[in-house]
């Protein structure tokens, strides 16, 4: 296999669209190693000592994003120094130099024997209570926690009408009580 260029071809079939897109961006100096790129709806701040855009993408994959691409043709930088080594063809062949032996069936394995005596159980589940899961919060200032209930027929808070004990009287005879609710 013939690799031309420094990076993996995955690598860098997935970088090349960022080239052209970057010749439509406009690239301001805003020290020695970050820039300014912004041009249409892309826009990024780009360190590239660090190796950092405010897209997140050049940190997450570890391959300049469109304005890393960017501000390095305005530093005048290798876009492939920004790259992540592990991209590169001297890693892909360190990794895939070697002969790689395929795993065959699980009855060929050579297994040793501490590893079969080993009794891995599934881990404990916890029984999932039904409903909305209950929240505990700090009440507000002038709030307060829990409502009373008013019974209906005699007026008094704690119970309500049908569990009223009360034999006379209705909630015009016994006024109730002014509890703040």
């Amino acid at each position: 296999m013939a690799i031309t260029t420094p990076l993996i071809p995955s690598r860098e079939s997935e970088l090349r669209p960022h080239f052209a897109q970057s010749n439509s961006l406009h690239t301001s100096q805003l020290n020695p190693v970050t820039y300014h790129v912004k041009g249409g709806e892309l826009e990024g701040v780009v360190d590239i000592f660090n190796k950092t855009c405010t897209c997140k993408e050049f940190a997450i994959d570890k391959l300049p994003c469109v304005h890393a691409v960017a501000a390095a043709h305005h530093a005048q930088v290798s876009v492939y120094s920004l790259i992540s080594p592990y991209y590169t063809k001297e890693y892909y062949m360190l990794a895939y130099g070697e002969t790689i032996y395929p795993v065959g069936s699980q009855s060929q394995w050579d297994v040793p024997n501490k590893v079969v005596a080993r009794i891995v159980l599934p881990r404990e589940v916890k029984d999932k209570k039904r409903g909305r899961p209950k929240t505990s919060r700090f009440p507000s200032v002038g709030e307060f926690r829990k409502r009373k209930n008013r019974c209906g027929k005699c007026g008094a808070y704690g119970h309500y009408k049908k569990k009223c004990n009360s034999q006379t009287g209705s909630i015009e005879e016994n006024p109730p009580i002014n509890v703040p609710v």
